[in-house]
């Protein structure tokens, strides 16, 4: 007679085991959700008129991201996000907040963006754009060679912007 005692722990694995394989089946196209971010709740595709600038590589969209964070950690107190590349060739930018109750909405999330927008035309990498000025966060991740940015709060909430050029 096979005791209860013993069958629960065998319930508990299988039930275990299975959460781990959807988990992961979930993740298949992302290595990145459930490590840095949540699986993205809400996605949108950005068109930008921009096509990638000639010579941009894996090290130019890392020293940018160096560059964002930098500027961060100069104003004298906790950063509010980190930000950073990852992906083979670095084109998959991610934004999380370091706090909760920063960037927990889709607008909190946008007004963010808007804010990185002012921030990275400062960077030489964009000098060589047509307009800077005119140009969003958007424009500017594609000129630098990204096609994907997540944006999370760090807890529940991810948002996913796919970067596609207009040819």
């Amino acid at each position: 007679m096979i005791k209860p005692m013993r069958i629960v722990p065998s319930v508990m694995l299988g039930a275990t085991l299975a959460g781990f394989a959807a988990a992961s089946h979930a993740q298949a196209g992302d290595s990145h959700a459930g490590y840095y971010y949540p699986n993205p709740q809400t996605t949108e595709v950005y068109v930008s008129p921009l096509k990638v600038l000639r010579g941009v590589s894996k090290r130019s969209r890392i020293g940018l991201m160096i560059g964002l964070d930098k500027q961060q950690l100069s104003k004298g107190f906790a950063p509010q996000y980190h930000i950073f590349a990852k992906g083979a060739k670095a084109q998959k930018m991610i934004v999380v907040a370091t706090g909760s109750g920063k960037y927990d909405t889709i607008y909190r999330l946008r007004a963010l963006l808007a804010a990185l927008t002012s921030q990275a035309r400062t960077s030489p990498l964009f000098t060589e754009a047509p307009s800077p000025e005119n140009l969003n966060f958007f424009d500017l991740a594609r000129l630098a060679g990204f096609s994907q940015i997540t944006i999370s709060d760090g807890d529940q909430f991810a948002h996913r912007i796919t970067l596609r050029g207009a040819n």
